[in-house]
């Protein structure tokens, strides 16, 4: 595995970075913990315990300096605030000593082993687990684990979901009162009975590896924290008999083909590149390989999940030797597929993009103005700039300029906000 770190290093070493890094990294991590000792009843409290921890430590380190094991320090102070909350609201004194347990059990660093009776020992995926329960509706689990698992902001959920944040804000809301209704323990059923889950669970890896890919803030295009953990949680998936499925086999393939394209998915300015003008030479032949692997271990099944079909996709992309040689006439059979088994206004995007490969941007263009619910895309930048992409190759140097502009708006990431300013720059040069 390309990837051996649980936990990557931080980007920076100052106080602020340490603190957004263990955000990010250690936040699961410590609501799992806390939660098994407070109980899913007390979501919230473990939240702001958490919460709590990180903002002590950006105070204490920025005036006296980075501890040893910044992990163990935040581990140690969110215990020692559970402590103190359990003794607030009069919890039985019994748990006292298990807290010092617990604390001993965690500080040298988060369980990843899965015991031979198959229990799921790592607190971030028994987490996700916990927050994929059939109580909960399917979408409602899923913006639950991004934000008590992974730490998303609500503006990064609407974001994945095409909502409001007040919208999401007061799904969270009801989601944490049908858990304290339906009492739900985090105590995990026998290997068979976590079967159901695994879809909210696998949902919110994708979700999480998504963001990674393409962060949809910030100055940062990639964000390969966010990848190397969804694909370190989804490879411990695949180590329990409830995980080994052939759809996480597929979604380990997808993460790890796509991985495999981000060296060269910039310049050395930091510019974005687009599929065409890389360097193919740059990408990781290693993970190339084992993406492959584990497609073909997906194979084993009797029908294609959507993450089948997006690992052929990606697939198709890292095998061809170059830009010219792409299948896109097979990448867009996949598509075809995909838009049968999943509609989704962003599939048929994606679809558009295929279209305008094997019959033409016109058709390309025919195949957005096509797109069902087309409205939901309006806010997505990368919709308005594949089409500024099929006016420019047609020479209708206007219209692309406007579509251009419009995403230029949108955007949200460095980047790609200079990428698209120079494509409208050049529009403009030639309208």
């Amino acid at each position: 595995m390309a990837f051996p770190d649980p936990i990557p290093p931080p980007a920076s070493h100052t106080p602020s970075g340490l603190v957004e890094h263990f955000f990010r990294h250690e936040t699961g991590r410590l609501h799992g913990a806390l939660i098994r000792l407070l109980g899913v009843n007390h979501l919230s409290l473990a939240e702001d315990i958490a919460q709590e921890a990180l903002l002590r430590a950006l105070r204490t380190w920025s005036m006296g300096g980075i501890p040893p094991n910044p992990s163990a320090w935040i581990t140690r102070v969110a215990m020692n605030l559970a402590k103190d909350h359990l003794r607030h609201l009069n919890m039985s004194a019994a748990k006292e000593p298990a807290i010092i347990t617990h604390i001993e059990q965690t500080i040298p660093s988060p369980a990843v082993a899965i015991e031979a009776s198959h229990t799921i020992r790592d607190d971030a995926l028994r987490l996700l687990f916990v927050c994929c329960h059939p109580a909960i509706a399917p979408d409602a689990q899923v913006i639950l684990a991004l934000k008590v698992l992974c730490g998303f902001s609500t503006g990064e959920i609407a974001r994945a979901f095409f909502a409001s944040e007040a919208a999401i804000e007061k799904q969270l809301t009801r989601t944490k009162q049908r858990i304290q209704e339906s009492n739900i323990a985090f105590e995990l059923p026998e290997a068979e009975n976590l079967a159901p889950r695994l879809d909210g669970v696998l949902a919110a890896l994708y979700l999480l590896f998504n963001e990674g890919y393409k962060a949809s803030s910030g100055d940062r295009l990639l964000r390969e924290d966010l990848c190397r953990e969804s694909i370190r949680l989804t490879t411990l998936l695949l180590s329990h008999p409830a995980g080994r499925t052939p759809r996480t086999h597929a979604l380990l393939a997808l993460m790890l083909l796509t991985s495999a394209r981000f060296p060269s998915r910039l310049d050395d300015k930091g510019a974005l590149l687009r599929l065409d003008e890389q360097d193919r030479s740059k990408w990781d032949a290693g993970l190339i390989n084992e993406g492959l692997q584990y497609l073909a271990a997906a194979a084993q099944g009797d029908s294609a999940s959507e993450y089948h079909l997006q690992a052929g996709i990606a697939a198709l992309h890292c095998t061809a030797p170059d830009a010219s040689s792409t299948d896109w006439p097979r990448i867009l059979a996949h598509y075809d597929l995909l838009l049968r088994l999943k509609p989704s206004p962003v599939i048929e995007l994606n679809r558009a993009v295929a279209v305008a490969h094997v019959h033409g941007p016109q058709a390309g263009l025919d195949a957005l103005e096509a797109i069902a619910h087309a409205d939901r895309l309006d806010s997505l930048h990368l919709f308005h700039a594949v089409a500024g992409e099929l006016h420019s190759r047609l020479n209708n140097h206007r219209a692309a300029a406007e579509s251009y502009r419009r995403a230029l708006a949108l955007a949200r990431v460095g980047p790609e906000q200079s990428h698209l300013s120079r494509l409208l720059e050049r529009a403009e040069d030639s309208a």
